[in-house]
C-alpha cells in the first residue's frame, strides 16, 4: 500500500469520525425532550398535547428539509451545508435554553430541526466518495450504531445533567458543543479524497457531479416518486420510525415515571436500552443482511418484532415487570431504529448513484413526518382520557399507545410489499 493510500485510509476515518460526532448530536437534539418532558411541562405550564407540539416542532422542518438536503448534497457539496446548518442548530439550542414561553420554545425547536436536518443525507453522500461500494452497508451500520451514543446521552446522562444544570442549562451546554463541532467539521472534513489530493478507494461509486449523468431536479424527483418500490419503503419508514420517535423522543420516560413510579434517573436507565440496541444492533443487522444476501428479510422481521413490542404497550401498559420493560425498550429500538441503516441502504441500491442524495433525502422525509404527527397525537389521546393536564393513568397510556400498535401493523404490511434491493451479482 502506498503512502497516499495509507493517508486515504486514515483520513477517511477522520472524516467519518467527525461526521459521526455530528450524528450523535443530531440524535441528542432529536430525543432530548424525553427525560426532561415533565420538567418542561411544569416550567412552561403546558399539558400533554402542547408539549407534544413542542417536541414535534423539531420533526416538521427536519422532514421538509430532507429534499433540499439531498439536492444540496448532490449540487453544492455537503461540507459547506453541514457546517452552516450546525451553526444554526447550536444557536437555536442556546435560544431554547433561554426562552420564557412555550411559543418561543416551539420556534427554537423549529430552528434546531432545520439546523440538524442537513447532516444525515450529506454524510451518506460523503461516505459514497470515501468508502468502497462493498463497504457502504457496514459503514452505514456503524454510523447508526454511533447514533445510539446520541440516544444514550438523552437518557441517564441527560437525567443527571438536567438535575445539575436544569433543562435550560442542558440545552445551552449542548448548543455550545454543536457550535464547536461545526468549526471542527469545517476545518477537517472534505467532500472527497480528491479535495485532499488523495486517491479514491477502489470500487468507489463514481461521482456524477458536474457530469452528464447527473439528473436535473425535476427529472430526479419524477424518477424517484414514480418508482413503485419507493412507496412501500416510504410507508415502512413513516409508521415504524413514527412509533420510535414518539416513544423514544417524548412519551417513553413520562410513561415509565407515571405508570411505574420511577424516578427520572431510573426511567433514564431503562431508556438507555434504546442506545444499547442501536450500538449493538445496527452493525450486526447490516452484517446479517449481507450474509443473508437480502435487505427485505431483515425489514420484514423487524416490522414483525415491532408489532409484538407495541402489543403489551397498547393492552397491558401497567402489567409489565421491570426486566420486561428493559427488553421492550431494547427491542423497540432494534426493530424501529437500528434497522433503518438497512432501509437507507435499500434506498441507495434501488436508484442510480447520481440520484443517491435525492432518493435518500425524499425517503428520509417520511420517518420524521411520522414522528411529527405521532408525538402530538399521543399527547392529544392522553389528554382526551384524563382530567388533569400533566398526570396520566395507565389506562390513558394504553389507549394512546394503541396508535403505536396500529402503526406497527401497517409498517409490517408495508414491509411485505418491499422490493428486494440486494445486488445479486455481489460476492
Amino acid at each position: 500500500m502506498t503512502t497516499k493510500s495509507h493517508r486515504t485510509s486514515f483520513y477517511r476515518w477522520l472524516v467519518f469520525g467527525l461526521l459521526a460526532c455530528g450524528y450523535i448530536l443530531v440524535y441528542f437534539h432529536r430525543l432530548s425532550t424525553n427525560v426532561v418532558a415533565l420538567d418542561m411541562m411544569k416550567d412552561l405550564q403546558v399539558g400533554g398535547a402542547l408539549i407534544g407540539v413542542l417536541a414535534s416542532a423539531y420533526f416538521y422542518p427536519y422532514a421538509l428539509m430532507q429534499l433540499p438536503a439531498g439536492l444540496l448534497a448532490d449540487s453544492l457539496g455537503p461540507r459547506r451545508t453541514v457546517t452552516f446548518s450546525f451553526i444554526l442548530a447550536g444557536l437555536a439550542s442556546i435560544f431554547l435554553g433561554m426562552v420564557t414561553s412555550v411559543g418561543w420554545a416551539i420556534l427554537a425547536r423549529l430552528l434546531v430541526g432545520i439546523g440538524v436536518s442537513m447532516l444525515f443525507v450529506a454524510t451518506l453522500k460523503i461516505l459514497t466518495q470515501w468508502f468502497k461500494v462493498s463497504e457502504f452497508a457496514k459503514v452505514a451500520g456503524i454510523l447508526m450504531a454511533l447514533g445510539g451514543v446520541g440516544v444514550l446521552t438523552t437518557a441517564t446522562p441527560l437525567a443527571y445533567l438536567s438535575n445539575s444544570l436544569g433543562w435550560r442549562g442542558s440545552f445551552v451546554a449542548i448548543g455550545i458543543a454543536t457550535l464547536i463541532l461545526a468549526a471542527v467539521i469545517w476545518i477537517y472534513v472534505r467532500n472527497s479524497p480528491a479535495e485532499k489530493g488523495l486517491p479514491t478507494p477502489e470500487e468507489r461509486e463514481p461521482s456524477t457531479h458536474g457530469q452528464g449523468g447527473q439528473p436535473g431536479l425535476i427529472d430526479g424527483l419524477k424518477t424517484v416518486l414514480s418508482a413503485r418500490p419507493f412507496w412501500p419503503l416510504a410507508a415502512w419508514f413513516f409508521f415504524s420510525c413514527g412509533v420510535f420517535f414518539a416513544f423514544a423522543g417524548l412519551w417513553g420516560a413520562p410513561y415509565l415515571m407515571q405508570v411505574y413510579g420511577l424516578t427520572k434517573v431510573q426511567a433514564g436507565g431503562i431508556m438507555d436500552m434504546l442506545a444499547l440496541a442501536m450500538i449493538v444492533g445496527s452493525p450486526l443487522l447490516s452484517i446479517l443482511s449481507d450474509r443473508l444476501r437480502s435487505r427485505k428479510i431483515i425489514l420484514v422481521a423487524a416490522a414483525l418484532i415491532l408489532v409484538l413490542v407495541t402489543l403489551p404497550l397498547a393492552f397491558i401498559p401497567a402489567g409489565l415487570t421491570k426486566p420486561m420493560l428493559y427488553l421492550l425498550v431494547f427491542f423497540m429500538s432494534l426493530s424501529a431504529s437500528s434497522v433503518v441503516a438497512i432501509g437507507f441502504t435499500m434506498t441507495k441500491e434501488l436508484f442510480p448513484v447520481g440520484m443517491a442524495g435525492t432518493a435518500v433525502g425524499l425517503v428520509n422525509l417520511f420517518p420524521f413526518l411520522g414522528g411529527a404527527l405521532m408525538q402530538p397525537a399521543v399527547g392529544y389521546l392522553l389528554e382526551s382520557q384524563s382530567s388533569g393536564l400533566q398526570t396520566y393513568s395507565a389506562a390513558a397510556y394504553g389507549f394512546a399507545f394503541r396508535l403505536f400498535f396500529a402503526s406497527a401493523c401497517l409498517a409490517f404490511l408495508a414491509s411485505l410489499l418491499l422490493k428486494e434491493s440486494f445486488p445479486q451479482h455481489s460476492r
